[in-house]
């Protein structure tokens, strides 16, 4: 089975909202104000291609379908050409190359027992709070910003049970960018 992987960035007060721009809330784009640096950089292309395929919620699969396939760099050609699936009960059509829609997150499960590598879910905080609520969440990596927002989407709200995960690897990159990645802890 394939294992799932979160990546998110997030403020120090636990905002994921907004952050590369392109949405209402008011404080959009507030990554940009950061550098990640050469070493951050080259962290996350090499977080996309190792992944073997992108699983989204709606809101950012559209937001992603909209930006990328215009894009032509490794990252780009990677999540462009990769397997994608979006869980969503309202959208109509993925145009997106290799994209599938799964319209509930329970297909998420049979979807990644044929995955031999890794799925990667960027974004997509009600997806992710779903995917941790069933289980379903190997590891959460998060690039935790040096700022408070003060308000805004966070990534996770009550769950039915706690859950264990320890600490795999931190580093900080460019502008005191801290990435933590957590892997789900035996027995969890």
């Amino acid at each position: 089975m394939g294992t799932i992987i979160v990546t998110e960035y997030t403020s120090l007060d636990g905002v994921i909202e907004g952050p590369g721009g392109g949405e209402s809330f008011k404080h959009a784009g507030w990554t940009f104000e950061y550098k990640r640096g050469p070493e951050g950089d080259k962290f996350k292309l090499a977080e996309a291609l190792d992944a073997e395929a992108l699983l989204l919620g709606r809101v950012t699969y559209e937001g992603f379908a909209a930006a990328w396939p215009t894009r032509s760099d490794p990252f780009a050609d990677k999540l462009n050409s990769m397997p994608k699936y979006v869980v969503s009960t309202s959208l109509r059509e993925a145009r997106w190359n290799n994209s599938t829609i799964l319209r509930d997150v329970d297909a998420v499960r049979t979807v990644a027992a044929g995955i031999k590598g890794s799925m990667v879910v960027y974004g997509s905080s009600r997806l992710t709070q779903a995917l941790i609520e069933r289980d379903l969440v190997d590891e959460v990596r998060l690039m935790i910003f040096p700022l408070v927002l003060g308000g805004g989407r966070r990534l996770f709200s009550e769950t039915g049970n706690k859950r264990g995960f320890r600490l795999r690897d931190s580093k900080v990159f460019g502008d005191g960018i801290v990435m933590v990645a957590y892997e789900r802890a035996a027995g969890e």
